[in-house]
Parts: C-alpha cells; structure tokens; sequence
C-alpha cells in the first residue's frame, strides 16, 4: 500500500487511470477527504490543502476530525483457526487476546 504522511495524518495513494492523476484518500477521519495530484509535490500539497479545509470545518462545526476507535474488535475467523489460536494462547501461557495483539502489532510495524 502507498502511504503518504502530512501534519500527522495518512493518506492512501492510488492512480485513477480515467483522470490520469494520482488520488489520495485521507485515512482515519470522522469524514471524508480527498485530492488529486501529477507528482509527489503536488499531491503533497493538494493533501495539505484538503487537510486544511476538513480541519477547517471541523472546527467550524465542533465536529473531532479523527475517527474514534474503542480498541474493542469482533473478529470473524474460521473454527478451526480459532481453535489452533486459543492452543498456541494456551501453550505460551498467554490469552488469545494477547497473542492476537501480538501478532496484529508485528503486521503494522513490519
């Protein structure tokens, strides 16, 4: 995955062949936001300038810009799989809560 990182905030970089530009998606926002841009520095600009005005907004409206997370998760995952988790959990003397975070916590980092 392309990320871009401004003032903070990620966005997600793709090419949109219809317009020929690249497009990033503001990442982790109460809303959404959006720019477009031929080159690095100009969609590094365009993202400083959509932030901008989200944030604007947002103070206008008493709206929190970032999208809140609870840190509580339901995770589907097949039985069996669930099975040999809880199993590893066990044999390592760990909750399957914390090998879960273990492991989510190596494939953001990596």
């Amino acid at each position: 995955m392309n990320l871009m990182m401004v003032d903070g905030y990620s966005a997600k970089i793709e090419y949109d062949s219809d317009a020929d530009l690249f497009r990033g998606e503001i990442l982790g926002l109460s809303g959404g936001a959006d720019f477009y841009g031929a080159n690095p520095d100009e969609l590094r600009r365009e993202f400083k300038r959509s932030l901008d005005v989200f944030l604007e907004v947002c103070r206008e409206k008493d709206i929190e810009p970032r999208k809140q997370f609870s840190g509580k998760s339901n995770l589907r995952i097949p039985p069996d799989l669930h099975e040999k988790l809880a199993l590893t959990a066990q044999a390592q003397g760990k909750s399957l809560n914390s090998l879960a975070q273990e492991a989510l916590e190596k494939s953001v980092t990596a």
